[in-house]
């Protein structure tokens, strides 16, 4: 890649974000009635994990996402862990995911002493391949008691953890499909993808459970935060009753039933959350028409594409990823970028080359390795 080619995009980017010496990858935005909320909260005295902004956040996001249930959690990672744990994984269990996906999606698996099996990604979606999970169903399972066995290891395949890779929607309907014929459970990590749409549905509501994050980074945040969602009321007040320590309702006595997590939202984080959910819908918008000036600059830019979502998706673009054409172009340009005052990273290390996974995975993983040689993600924040 030619210095003037990195000039270029780097030019472009602070062209979008006039005004700052140093561009983020992705800032949170106060703009609405945080500090108000916030400042409630504090007043109310009830800081903690009980308080009306938590119930008022899980209704919001019931009504936004059009899930049943919905049950705020500390972050997305104690979010995927009690959903992995409602939905049945067991110690030495096997869980389908993808290799190209933030390190959480792995350690929720591991805190249940299961272990991840990790099955290539779409080129285009960057998550979950329904085809070479299909192949990897049909040639390398088998079923036992309506149960799916691995058959190199005998381990049962309990879940199935599809992440939807930026915002990105992965080919959700038919990753649901198969696993329900091979009698799979599907947890959807959806950490990154609030408001982003598959055939007009919400992410996160096509498996049996799904999580969120709102993390810092993310689309709206709320300094941690997680919830999962589910449309199974058994699972929706467990995983309530679970996240609260599993307390037994009582005016003055403690009293526990089972293992439980203190997992739950404080209220003054939900605060934020109610907030920022608010304005959801404009922050997405704003991202949606940066997306777009980034695709129509990037015809313009030699061996360099900007992904761009799939056909019946609708993407958040909480951030946006841009291909080179082989790792060295990559490399020089975060390397120039990062150097000029412009946040770019590549995308995370594969999760089966990590020393705490070793490679479990049915093939050499060919479109995983290609686009983590290849992918940066470029500045998404939301621009006033």
């Amino acid at each position: 890649m030619s210095l003037s080619t990195n000039k270029k995009i780097v030019d472009f980017i602070q062209y979008l974000f006039p005004g700052k010496e140093h561009i983020s990858l992705h800032e949170p935005l106060f703009i609405g009635k945080e500090r108000e909320y916030v400042l409630d909260a504090i007043n109310s005295t009830f800081v903690s994990s009980v308080g009306k902004y938590v119930d008022q956040f899980e209704e919001m996001i019931r009504n936004y996402t059009g899930a049943k249930f919905a049950i705020a959690t500390t972050n997305g990672t104690s979010a995927l862990h009690m959903s992995l744990l409602l939905s049945g994984v067991e110690q030495g269990d096997m869980v389908i995911t993808q290799p190209f996906s933030f390190i959480a999606t792995c350690n929720a698996i591991s805190y249940l002493k299961a272990h991840p099996y990790f099955i290539d990604i779409d080129e285009n979606t960057l998550g979950l391949s329904y085809e070479a999970l299909k192949i990897f169903l049909n040639d390398h399972t088998y079923i036992s008691n309506q149960q799916c066995y691995h058959k190199e290891s005998n381990r049962r395949i309990s879940v199935c953890v599809p992440m939807h890779t930026f915002g990105m929607p992965v080919e959700i309907d038919k990753i649901v499909s198969i696993c329900q014929e091979f009698h799979i459970k599907v947890v959807e990590d959806a950490a990154e993808s609030l408001g982003s749409t598959y055939k007009g549905q919400q992410t996160g509501t096509f498996g049996l459970l799904g999580t969120y994050s709102f993390n810092g980074n993310k689309t709206i945040t709320c300094g941690g935060g997680g919830i999962i969602v589910t449309n199974d009321e058994r699972l929706g007040k467990l995983a309530k009753h679970l996240t609260t320590q599993a307390k037994l309702p009582h005016k003055w006595e403690f009293k526990h039933d089972q293992i439980g997590y203190n997992y739950r939202l404080p209220n003054i984080n939900a605060a934020l959350a109610c907030a920022q959910l608010e304005q959801l819908d404009n922050f997405i918008t704003n991202k949606r028409e940066t997306a777009n000036k980034y695709a129509d600059f990037f015809t313009s830019v030699d061996n360099v594409r900007f992904l761009k979502e799939n056909q019946n998706s609708k993407s958040n673009y909480w951030l946006n990823a841009i291909l080179f054409e082989d790792h060295n172009s990559q490399q020089e340009f975060l390397e120039y970028s990062n150097s000029n005052g412009v946040m770019t990273r590549p995308g995370w290390d594969l999760l089966n080359t990590l020393p705490m996974y070793p490679d479990q995975s049915n093939d050499e993983l060919v479109n995983a390795r290609k686009i983590h040689a290849r992918l940066v993600n470029i500045p998404s924040s939301v621009r006033l």
